[in-house]
């Protein structure tokens, strides 16, 4: 088995099968996309590699190679990179075999799909499938990096069988299926805070959805249209936006209570408050017998479960001022989410309901309720605090900056946590800080 591991980074680079070469080309892509494609960007050499992993380091490496160190293996500080391994649970394996597993099968169908020269299997498609509906399911346990990463590799590797096939219908799959990863994309570099890419993948998405004839996709990339609007301050365009998501036809009623919610948001930005509880309520009708092939059949980030829904929901009641409204709603979203198997529960869903329901005590003036229900937004992982989670933390954080707090220990404690929260987030650790125009759907 060899010699112990001096270092966490060494045990995770065993652990990942991450020899130096492979460990170079991982550190040289997360430095291309953090920094783009600047020469001065960190390099490692071999010599380097060996001190990192050998506890050999005197003083930690430039601000640059810790960032992307912290990238590669999110949940770590650079400090535990170089510290010793952590203790591990006895009963873990000493790898993740099931990433293990998921992998080899993967290569194996690569390499069984590549002896068929200029076709594409039936069965290869239906493996792409099954990979993208993997993905959109489990998009609420990844940090957002992560699931950027994953879903443009899936998006790379479906262009290259694009190009294998002159047969119409599975084109026609191929680009669907792209069209479903590019609109991945736009809620991840959303998640991220990077809205102009955000924009330009969902217009992508939109595209692929007008060329192959797929409605639901062209409504799920125009409701992202809309939600990207009003957070840089288009209101009119997101209200433009989510009215054509909803003229598609072939919508099931998932799809429709996403769009009514994102409606209804954007109606709220726009100061129409009665529109905006309109499609409120809009927003809740549907008894789930309509049903469409992505926000369905693919579901999970495609999907809009209820607990989301009414998470939603608060965050607009708290905008056109109805602070007992939004306290229903989220409480709602967080009685619907311990309701479901943990795996199931999104991390996102309970922090966001939760910051909505101290917002709405805060409008009561209740600082104390407020803190009590913060709880849930302490708990969520650094690399996961995406763009919605920190856009609802800074509403509290101004809430508790007026005047009449000055002076007061609770909230002076809560904004000095707001404030630590946010900071280490990828929205402003990865790039320039998201706007705080709005709170995301």
């Amino acid at each position: 088995m060899g010699d112990t591991p001096r270092t966490l980074l060494k045990w995770l680079c065993d652990r990942d099968r991450l020899p130096y070469r492979q460990f170079e080309k991982k550190f040289t892509e997360t430095g291309t996309r953090l920094f783009g494609p600047d020469p001065s960007n960190p390099t490692l050499g071999e010599t380097q590699f060996r001190r990192w992993t050998g506890g050999k380091l005197v003083t930690l490496p430039s601000p640059e190679s810790c960032q992307i160190l912290e990238v590669m293996w999110p949940g770590y500080t650079v400090e535990q990179l170089f510290g010793p391994p952590l203790e591990v649970d006895p009963q873990a394996p000493a790898f993740d075999l099931e990433e293990r597993v998921r992998m080899t099968a993967r290569e194996a169908h690569d390499g069984a799909d590549a002896t068929a020269a200029s076709s594409i299997s039936d069965n290869t498609i239906e493996e792409l499938r099954d990979q993208v509906i993997n993905l959109a399911q489990t998009y609420h346990r990844l940090p957002a990096v992560t699931a950027f990463d994953e879903t443009d590799s899936l998006r790379l590797k479906i262009e290259d069988h694009r190009d294998r096939t002159q047969i119409p219908v599975q084109q026609q799959d191929l680009l669907i299926l792209n069209g479903q990863t590019t609109a991945l994309l736009a809620v991840a570099a959303f998640d991220l805070g990077y809205f102009p890419s955000a924009r330009s993948f969902a217009r992508t998405a939109a595209l692929y959805g007008e060329s192959s004839r797929f409605a639901p996709l062209q409504a799920f990339a125009d409701g992202t249209l809309a939600y990207i609007a009003y957070h840089t301050g288009n209101k009119s365009e997101a209200v433009t936006k989510a009215n054509r998501a909803l003229s598609y036809g072939g919508l099931g009623d998932i799809a429709q209570h996403r769009l009514h919610a994102i409606q209804a948001r954007a109606f709220a930005h726009l100061g129409d408050v009665s529109s905006a509880q309109q499609a409120m309520r809009l927003s809740e009708d549907g008894n789930g017998n309509r049903l469409d092939e992505l926000h369905d059949v693919v579901g999970g980030e495609f999907g809009f479960s209820a607990e989301r829904l009414a998470m939603s929901n608060s965050t607009t009641a708290l905008l056109v001022g109805d602070a007992a409204q939004a306290e229903a709603y989220a409480q709602r979203a967080l009685t619907l989410l311990v309701q479901k198997a943990p795996d199931d529960q999104s991390a996102h869903v309970r922090a966001g309901a939760a910051a909505d329901l101290a917002q709405a005590r805060l409008l009561a003036d209740d600082v104390d309720g407020a803190a009590e229900v913060l709880a849930p937004v302490w708990e969520v992982p650094v690399e996961q605090r995406n763009t919605g989670i920190v856009l609802r933390a800074a509403r509290i954080g101004r809430h508790l900056a007026q005047p009449r707090y000055h002076g007061a220990q609770v909230p002076r404690e809560l904004r000095e946590r707001i404030e630590d929260f946010t900071r280490v987030s990828p929205p402003y650790r990865l790039g320039p800080p998201v706007s705080l125009l709005a709170i995301e759907v």
